[in-house]
């Protein structure tokens, strides 16, 4: 059974880690230490690069457009999913993935766009289905670790049509899954490695070891592996969510998108408790394409808890 307020810090806690991250996507190392050396002072929320104090990007539009459908649509509906995705695609959002633009925008069948796009492309292992995962694995954390996994693939799959997306995506909603029932999901990480797909398991070995640091990556953190292992290095190595978050925003690169699975992961692990107050007061997620809406961490919180709470009762 899942906790409630691990749930409610695990999606505004990827918010958090979006927003937090954003000023400093594309940058190099350090550079969220050098302008804030201690935890605690503040400022931190400080906008920059396009983006509005403590404002959320499509990592976090694109959780809430899905676990929006989830709950109107009493379950997965991949579909409906997908045209929510288009129409906020369409609207000329500030930030979209260059792959899940081409997909969204291609005119195919939701049920073929991604893998139509793969076929041609043969680049489609982004993190783009990672950074949104935190609304889904609330729900579907209550129907056990198979249907988790399963449903993250079929989720991922809907703008990535490289199979190293599905699975990433699908080991971070079992680890999230196992946090948000109280467990330690670096605990669960072999059983959940035990259920990837054999073409693509080394590969997540390497990341999820004990042993292994960003620094050893081979791949900009843009790629779902690196970003997944980059999210899991930073929850193993720090005691708290503040620390974990800055920890990850550090690394550099893909800030916002690190930043935000692990802020979902620690966030779970921690319980919204443990967010800082002064980064939820400041968020925010404009939602385009669809009227005025911009949530805030109260609708959030409440986003959170409806999606719990029918992980709960079940499908």
């Amino acid at each position: 059974m899942i906790d409630l307020e691990r749930a409610v810090g695990a999606v505004v806690g990827s918010a958090v880690g979006d927003a937090l991250g954003a000023p400093f996507e594309f940058g190099p190392e350090g550079a969220f230490s050098e302008r804030f050396p201690s935890a605690g002072h503040g400022g931190e929320m400080c906008g920059g690069g396009g983006w509005d104090p403590g404002e959320a990007t499509d990592d976090t539009q694109m959780a809430v457009f899905v676990g929006e459908s989830l709950l109107e649509c009493g379950g997965l509906d991949p579909a409906d999913v997908f045209r929510r995705f288009q129409r906020w695609a369409a609207s000329d959002p500030k930030d979209i993935g260059l792959q899940t633009e081409a997909v969204l925008s291609s005119g195919d069948p939701w049920d073929s766009a991604a893998a139509l796009h793969f076929q041609c492309s043969q680049r489609a292992a982004g993190n783009g289905s990672l950074m949104r995962a935190a609304t889904s694995a609330v729900y579907f954390a209550g129907q056990g670790r198979a249907a988790t996994m399963e449903a993250a693939r079929r989720l991922a799959a809907l703008t990535h049509g490289d199979r190293a997306a599905w699975e990433g995506t699908a080991v971070l909603h079992e680890l999230l899954r196992v946090a948000l029932a109280g467990g330690d999901p670096l605990a669960a990480l072999p059983d959940a490695l035990a259920e990837v797909h054999p073409e693509h398991r080394a590969r997540y070995a390497t990341v999820l070891a004990p042993d292994w640091h960003p620094d050893l990556a081979t791949e900009f953190n843009g790629a779902v592996w690196p970003c997944l292992g980059s999210a899991v290095w930073a929850v193993r190595t720090t005691a708290s969510y503040e620390d974990a978050v800055r920890a990850a925003v550090d690394l550099g690169g893909d800030t916002d998108t690190v930043a935000a699975v692990t802020g979902a992961l620690a966030g779970a692990v921690h319980g919204i408790g443990a967010v800082p107050r002064r980064w939820t007061d400041v968020l925010h997620v404009p939602l385009p394409g669809f009227g005025d809406r911009v949530l805030r961490t109260a609708d959030l919180d409440e986003l959170a808890r409806r999606l719990g709470g029918a992980s709960l009762t079940g499908p």
